[in-house]
């Protein structure tokens, strides 16, 4: 069995691990690790979609 993955959803999955682990290993009670993981998962695919933009502008 293989997993064939988007560059969008790869960005993803790795945005969702992060943040889990960023939220764990930076804050101490559990409604601030999940505000800070859902914090990072947002900031890092904002991230992606602004870098997406960005290399379809530079391409036209």
């Amino acid at each position: 069995m293989t997993l064939t993955l988007s560059h969008f959803s790869a960005a993803v999955v790795f945005a969702l691990f992060t943040s889990i682990v960023f939220g764990i290993t930076q804050r101490n009670t559990p409604k601030e690790q999940l505000s800070y993981f859902a914090y990072c998962f947002v900031m890092f695919v904002g991230g992606v979609f602004l870098a997406g933009w960005l290399m379809w502008l530079i391409r036209r």
